[in-house]
């Protein structure tokens, strides 16, 4: 069952489901869905000479990209082609039998910005701001105000709760994460050696 407006706000008001700040509840939440704004911090890909980037060396990915804070008031030009790792200004938390799905706002698709790749979901227990993969697929530069509604969340709830959420019994890479965050893939399972890897306190890396 995807939750409206009502189940969305009832949530909130139990305080298991947290979207905080919530600067603007008439505007921010629709019928079906909470309208989430762009943060300050951004991640931008440097143009580089290597071959290629290896996604198991932390070295080569912290080397390939630079980060951005632009000041309140001010704008981040996204040009066409390219892509860089915003971030919500809200902090969420996602309860056990609720999944939650990133999605692009319509006014800004139909500027030609993306607002996600791949990474669309908020698995049940996630905790924190969400990395937002942004790319600019038209002809023209747009400008990106932070502060300004960039994305917006629907929330599907389970069957039953999840019986091994997100968080730090799963090793769970981006827990708790506060402004963008570049890829961990290295941290899986299948660059760290054969059979589930695990971290110093023998939890499971996911």
């Amino acid at each position: 069952m995807i939750l409206a407006d009502t189940d969305i706000l009832a949530r909130l008001g139990d305080g298991d489901l947290v979207i905080d700040p919530l600067a603007d509840v008439d505007t921010q939440v629709q019928p079906a869905s909470v309208d989430l704004r762009l943060g300050l911090e951004f991640l931008e890909f440097r143009r580089t000479n290597i071959p290629c980037i290896h996604p198991n060396d932390e070295r080569e990915v912290d080397e390939y990209v630079t980060e951005t804070h632009v000041p309140e008031g001010d704008d981040f030009i996204l040009h066409p082609g390219d892509f860089v790792l915003g971030t919500t200004k809200e902090r969420v938390e996602i309860p056990d039998d609720l999944v939650a799905h990133v999605e692009g706002r319509s006014s800004l698709g139909r500027l030609a910005i993306v607002v996600h790749a791949t990474a669309g979901l908020c698995d049940p227990g996630y905790r924190g701001q969400i990395t937002l993969e942004l790319s600019n697929l038209g002809n023209a530069p747009v400008a990106l105000s932070p502060g300004m509604r960039v994305s917006q969340l629907t929330f599907t709830e389970l069957r039953s709760p999840a019986d091994r959420p997100y968080g730090s019994e799963r090793g769970s890479k981006y827990q708790g994460q506060s402004g963008p965050q570049a890829s961990r893939i290295g941290d899986d399972p299948e660059f760290l050696g054969s059979g589930a890897a695990e971290d110093a306190d023998g939890t499971a890396v996911e």
